[in-house]
Parts: structure tokens; sequence; C-alpha cells
């Protein structure tokens, strides 16, 4: 699409939405297209929650053509918290924004005919963020070795590893993933080559809310 022309657009924390995100669905049956300029949808990288503000959706909200808007943010330690943090950011542009969300995620008409959507990982209804979300897509025989790595990385953290611990999900997933037959591959490319399984029933969830936010 051309450049300043974005009907269908998602708002994300950061790079590794950005590029996990694209390989899921394109795994589930929809060609993305070109990341920059035939994207069937626009990603914007929006450089951590704090900056899914108010401003920048009401901005959003009003772009010229725009016809489906979605944001994905994780809810870290506190999913209640975040929800009522991301509902307040959209009050002033969509007043009748549900109370709730649901596990299926939020999908809403606005007053002016947009499709405005949002998706709190992992599931709409626990702590967690994008890594705990492709936890639940390790395959059935990586199960064993995916307990180990979890057990690791806590007795690592118990004997002075400097990551904080709310990235603790991500201290396991990356120690599962340097453990496979190629290690250390990044997210996307744990997608892309199907070392997590993209179709995994816990995914679904997440997909039939994108596929429908986005009329896919």
């Amino acid at each position: 699409m051309a450049k300043g022309y974005e009907p269908k657009k998602l708002l994300v924390e950061g790079q590794e939405d950005l590029r996990v995100i694209p390989e899921l669905i394109e795994k589930n049956g929809i060609r993305w297209g070109d990341k920059k300029r035939e994207a069937i949808v626009s990603i914007q990288d929006c450089e951590g929650y704090e900056n899914i503000d108010a401003n920048l959706i009401s901005t959003e909200l009003q772009a010229s053509g725009l016809t489906n808007l979605g944001v994905i943010i994780d809810a870290d330690e506190d999913l209640p918290a975040r929800w009522i943090s991301i509902r307040n950011a959209c009050l002033s542009s969509i007043p009748d924004i549900p109370e709730e969300i649901s596990e299926t995620g939020l999908i809403h008409i606005t007053k002016n005919g947009i499709k405005f959507g949002i998706w709190i990982m992992p599931d709409n209804q626990m702590r967690g963020m994008l890594e705990t979300f492709l936890a639940y897509i390790i395959r059935n025989d990586g199960e064993t070795i995916w307990q180990y790595a979890q057990e690791v990385a806590k007795e690592a953290k118990n004997k002075g590893a400097s990551f904080k611990d709310s990235y603790l999900d991500k201290a396991k997933i990356y120690t599962w993933l340097a453990w496979q037959e190629e290690p250390g591959r990044q997210l996307h490319q744990a997608i892309k080559y199907e070392i997590l399984n993209p179709q995994h029933p816990k995914a679904q969830t997440f997909v039939t809310w994108f596929k429908t936010l986005y009329e896919l």
C-alpha cells in the first residue's frame, strides 16, 4: 500500500511483536505480503506500552482512510490494571468501549464505523507477555525439555542471574530455544521454521481474533 494510506493498522509494544505476528498469521494460511509496502496490515512499533496512550489512539482513529485498528499489548504482572489503563486511554475517543475484555479479545465498532480491537498477551485472562503466549504453542514433543528449561531459568535467577523478575518468561523460552537443533533462533524464526507450532489450538483464539478484526 502507498505510504500514508493505511486502512488496516496494528499498534504493538515492540520489535518482537512486529516480527512474530506476521509469521504467525502467514503460518495460518494468510499471505502477509511485503512487510513495508504491500502488507495486509501495517504494524507500528510503539517502542513501549507507555507510548500507546490516549493521544496516539485518538490520532490513529482520525487517520484518513482508516477502517480497522488493533492494539496488542502485554498484561505483564497485573492484567486487570493493564486493561483499566488501556481502556482509559481509549475512552476519550471511544466512549462506549466495553467495560470488560473477554478471553477472545475485544472487537468493537466505533461511532465512526471503524473496527477497533484489543488483545492483551498472553490470553486476555492471565499475567504474562508475548513470550508467555509463545510458550503455549510449544510442540508436545518439546514439553520435557520445556519443563527442564523452566527449572533451569528459575535456578539461574536464584543463583544471581541479573534479568528482572518480570522477564522470567523471556528467560524460560530463550533457554528452551537454545537447546533446539539449531540453537539460538529468534522468536519469529521459531514460528517460521515451526520449532513452535503455529497451528497449535492455543494459538487459534488469537488467530481468529486477528482475522475477524481485519476481515481476512
